[in-house]
């Protein structure tokens, strides 16, 4: 099983909140024994989508191949106005570039979903997360993770023992999941 987190900030912080979820989910599924990648969109260079372009971008290409190779997704990002941030929809847009090949887009894979905002708000981009994986024809997790950031981590800096566990039942259902 190949899993992909998806980390659609535009943080490069090692502190920053997106990188600390994006490996305390990478060591966790190493953990499981499950091959894992980390998707940066930061680090990405995927330029604005444009159907008008005559050859497709190779950042375009390798992030189609890096999305269609992984068996589970769990996507991460903070919310921006009531929604995931533009540069990950931008990225997620350009998978219209597997339309034409005999299993486009995301069908069959199974995308966990995890939002956070200062308030309580998440489950905003939760729902705009939620309507683009069903539209690229991929399975939502019955659990999404809509996290307060206040509460996310504890006096020590670490995931709270809530999210921890919130986190551990998102990632048996999401490794123990049959489409």
């Amino acid at each position: 099983m190949k899993a992909l987190i998806f980390n659609g900030a535009l943080e490069r912080r090692e502190n920053a909140t997106s990188e600390r979820l994006s490996r305390f989910l990478s060591e966790y599924l190493h953990e499981l024994g499950i091959e894992t990648s980390i998707f940066k969109i930061a680090d990405a260079g995927i330029p604005l989508f444009d159907v008008s372009l005559q050859k497709t971008p190779n950042s375009v290409v390798v992030m189609n191949h890096v999305f269609r190779e992984a068996d589970v997704h769990i996507w991460l990002t903070p919310l921006y106005h009531g929604s995931m941030t533009g540069v990950m929809k931008n990225c997620l847009d350009w998978l219209q570039y597997s339309a034409n090949l005999p299993k486009p887009y995301l069908i069959g894979k199974i995308i966990g979903l995890v939002c956070w905002a200062d308030g309580v708000q998440a489950m905003q981009g939760i729902n705009a997360m939620d309507a683009v994986a069903k539209a690229l024809r991929a399975w939502t997790a019955p659990l999404s993770i809509p996290i307060e950031r206040s509460k996310l981590f504890d006096e020590n800096g670490e995931i709270s023992s809530h999210y921890k566990d919130r986190f551990t039942t998102l990632l048996q259902l999401l490794t123990e999941a049959k489409v």
